[in-house]
């Protein structure tokens, strides 16, 4: 993820004090936690939901505020969200003002969930991102000899009934002063105009980013987006449309197409008639592989900059394979509820990659969680509720174990008391007092493509919404699973059904289209913007397979060792001589013909 700079330039003494900051807050963490909990429960003494708990907020010590305060979920909390929503303008989560919800890319009740935040959280978040290139500077230095080629892009925004705006923490991030009106850093001078980032069509602004990244590929010393699914949309939109750019930069124009003025004026002053360089380009796109396409059109480029952790490790040997083995650095972590910690050892594997939990950003404290470790599924359920002997089983940063694996809960200057992010994390070694960890997965996420997140739940609700299209053809489903496939780009969810035809009527493909886009209108709306709006994930397939082949299934996987007496067929498979199984006996696929119905914000606005 691309950092900000810091406001004063940076220079040696700049980084060897940024650098110092991490060690002093490291070494000092459970009293720089202590501090964190201390200054939240004294800015916001006397909020009507801590009032409730029996917390004054005041020289409270840590174990009463344990006893008090109970560990919550979303659900808990959503009376009082919904209240700041409507337009409530009390202290009643937080005593500062509530600048405007972040919306989080997990769900409830198929919407996006909604993360009060205040403006000082603006400045915590800059913090964290000024950290990055001092740290990345001691593994690769120059970085500050050229450019970084990042595809960042804003999403769709909402207003709340009272007024409050709703919308992902980058796009609050991009559109914020801090990031337009940030001066001059070498260490962090992109290719792309804000103009084009901050472009709300997202052709225009993949076109226009990639149009400038192109023409600056000398200066392209590294590369990146967010989540590695989006870097490796935008190769795949170059696939597409390299000639049309070839042809504004022979030429020195931009493609009719993109029409926002500001984005045709900012592009217009980096881009010049370059026959030599258009030349090149199309040289390298027209060979028939496009292995190593990244560091053949940008030569000079050191890694690649994505999130390539959790469900994105997915997406690794396609990154590998356009980049040349290049290295995959995982800068930070963070979520819309908080901004967490950074990677202290970027070069490293993806699978090695550790965040330092930074102890300023929020007060953190940890519940022990115990993972399945079924071939057919790496997803965590974890316990929606917690009875009394859970919570105090809560341990707090600097007391986490080696090796163990926890559900991180935070407590945030902008109102989440003892909240439960649902990220589940492996402690993978320490720096000075303050544990690293290894992110394992999000809990109960049976599938994911890109910021989309589908339970076991939600998946089993569409499937039964969809089989009612089979009722009138006498015929019933079986059993189904399904996984991510990520052989198309975008990559898009695949069922495969088993079913028992009784009927004398051949089902018509209609049909089962219609059974395909019942299951994706079912799905929440983080889904369906992906689909409808960011075009993030494919539309989705439905394969049939033979009659006994989920018997088959469970033969393979008995074979493997699992119980007979406790064997159910898994809703969601990842493993792959599994997929393979179930692909041999495939007899006709099926996808969906449109993309679901998505608007900005929430129904229950909409409707209103």
């Amino acid at each position: 993820m691309p950092e900000a700079p810091n406001k004063n330039g940076r220079d040696y003494s700049v980084n060897k004090k940024t650098l110092q900051f991490i060690e002093d807050v490291t070494a000092n963490a459970d009293q720089v936690q202590n501090r964190v909990l201390a200054e939240i429960l004294s800015r916001n003494a006397g909020v009507e939901y801590l009032n409730r708990l029996g917390v004054s907020g005041k020289n409270m010590d840590r174990e009463t505020f344990k006893k008090l305060v109970p560990v919550i979920k979303y659900e808990d909390i959503q009376p009082e969200i919904n209240r700041i929503a409507n337009g409530d303008k009390s202290a009643i989560l937080c005593s500062q003002p509530i600048s405007e919800f972040l919306t989080s890319s997990g769900t409830s009740g198929g919407e996006r969930k909604l993360m009060p935040t205040i403006e000082e959280e603006l400045g915590r978040r800059s913090l964290l991102y000024s950290l990055l290139m001092p740290v990345m500077n001691q593994f690769v230095p120059g970085l500050d000899k050229g450019k970084g080629m990042y595809f960042l892009f804003i999403k769709s925004e909402a207003k709340t009934p009272g007024g409050l705006v709703a919308r992902p923490v980058l796009t609050s991030y991009y559109k914020s002063t801090h990031f337009k009106n940030r001066p001059y850093d070498p260490y962090t001078n992109y290719t792309s105009p804000n103009e084009t980032i901050l472009c709300p069509d997202s052709y225009q602004s993949m076109y226009s980013q990639m149009l400038c990244g192109l023409f600056q590929n000398k200066e392209v010393l590294r590369v990146g987006a967010v989540f590695a699914s989006g870097f490796i949309r935008a190769i795949r939109f170059l696939e597409k449309h390299w000639r049309l750019l070839c042809n504004d930069i022979r030429t020195g124009s931009i493609d009719p197409q993109i029409t926002d003025p500001s984005v045709r004026e900012s592009v217009m002053r980096i881009v010049k008639p370059d026959p030599e360089l258009a030349d090149f380009i199309e040289s390298e796109c027209g060979k028939e592989s496009w292995k190593g396409i990244i560091t053949r059109l940008w030569p000079n480029t050191k890694y690649v900059d994505v999130i390539v952790t959790g469900t994105m490790s997915q997406y690794i040997p396609t990154l590998d394979f356009y980049s040349n083995g290049l290295p995959l650095v995982c800068t930070m972590y963070a979520s819309s509820e908080c901004y967490f910690g950074v990677n202290l050892n970027p070069l490293c594997k993806p699978s090695d990659v550790s965040y330092t939990l930074i102890p300023t950003m929020a007060y953190f404290e940890f519940l022990p969680v115990q993972r399945n470790n079924d071939v057919n599924t790496n997803s965590i359920a974890v316990p929606k509720t917690l009875d009394g002997k859970e919570q105090k089983e809560l341990v707090d940063l600097v007391d986490v174990k080696l090796g163990q694996e926890y559900e991180l809960v935070v407590t945030t200057y902008a109102g989440l008391y003892r909240y439960r992010v649902g990220d589940v994390l492996r402690v993978a070694g320490f720096k000075n007092k303050a544990p690293q960890f290894t992110f394992i997965c999000r809990k109960n996420v049976a599938l994911s493509i890109d910021s989309d997140k589908t339970d076991e739940v939600e998946l089993q609700t569409a499937v039964k919404n969809a089989v009612n299209h089979l009722i009138p053809f006498d015929a019933t489903l079986t059993e189904y699973t399904s996984y991510a496939d990520l052989s198309t780009i975008p990559g898009h969810y695949v069922l495969f059904w088993e079913l028992t035809v009784n009927g004398s009527t051949p089902i018509p493909p209609s049909v089962f289209e219609d059974c395909c886009l019942t299951i994706e209108e079912s799905f929440n709306s983080v889904y369906r913007q992906g689909r409808a709006s960011d075009k993030s994930i494919g539309p989705l397939e439905i394969r049939i397979v033979d009659v006994g082949t989920f018997d088959k299934l469970m033969d393979y996987a008995i074979s493997l060792g699992a119980s007979i007496n406790q064997y159910k067929a898994p809703r969601c498979v990842k493993y792959e001589p599994i997929i393979q199984l179930l692909n041999d006996k495939v007899v006709a696929s099926y996808f969906s013909p449109k993309c679901p119905k998505w608007v900005p914000g929430h129904k229950k606005w909409s409707n209103a």
